[in-house]
């Protein structure tokens, strides 16, 4: 056999061997990443990236910038708008998971709590919620982000409590895999859900749970933006 036939017959052979192997991108295929199954389905890596540079500006968590972009076409595009910085401060709430127990010893039990410092708002999330569906979350960051100033009332919770309760009731609907019933936000989020539907959603119920709850027994009436009981 001469030189240039065992040239061709190398080169046919190792093409064989190279059809054989398994296919592999030089790129990276984002849809192979198994994303959460509490993540709706359209919330692929892919998609995730193309949003994140919106989303940054809040803080490092994935999971919340699932959350945020959920409440687009719901009762909860206001706080989501709150949130990016259509609020008091002008700036972008950072959000993050903190052990509020940190904060204040009363506050160790609470799911979130909206803080402001000098002029930054912050939204903390109790860390056992890390893993709750980002829907639920979504419902949480409705209520939170309407407490933008250093003042309270019985008025602005029942509001926020009412905001959450609607929020949770259209994403169950759009997005039933949030409804993890194991998951502790989410029997909270259920429960106002229950409460919305009994007063023909409406704040009936709402408000008269925010009137007997002990860690709300000395907030004022209402407070600036609400003054409607």
């Amino acid at each position: 056999m001469d030189r240039k036939r065992l040239k061709n017959g190398i080169f046919i052979a190792a093409l064989v061997i190279i059809c054989q192997l398994p296919a592999f991108s030089a790129k990276k295929n984002e849809e192979l990443i198994e994303m959460p199954k509490t993540y709706p389905a359209k919330y692929t890596a892919e998609y995730i990236k193309e949003i994140k540079p919106l989303y940054k500006p809040t803080g490092k968590e994935e999971i919340i910038y699932v959350a945020l972009d959920m409440l687009k076409g719901t009762n909860g595009e206001f706080s989501r708008n709150a949130i990016l910085g259509n609020n008091l401060s002008g700036r972008a709430v950072k959000i993050e998971f903190r052990d509020l127990g940190t904060i204040n010893p009363d506050y160790a039990n609470f799911d979130a709590l909206g803080w402001k410092k000098n002029k930054q708002l912050f939204i903390f999330i109790n860390p056992r919620h890390k893993d709750a569906p980002p829907g639920a979350l979504a419902a949480l960051l409705a209520h939170e982000a309407l407490h933008q100033d250093e003042y309270n009332s019985l008025a602005e919770e029942t509001y926020a409590w009412t905001m959450e309760a609607s929020v949770w009731y259209e994403i169950a609907k759009l997005y039933p895999e949030s409804n993890d019933e194991l998951h502790p936000l989410v029997v909270r989020e259920n429960t106002l859900k229950k409460l919305f539907e009994r007063g023909g959603y409406s704040n009936k119920y709402i408000k008269k749970t925010v009137m007997s709850n002990e860690g709300y027994k000395n907030l004022p009436a209402t407070s600036p933006g609400f003054e409607d009981l």
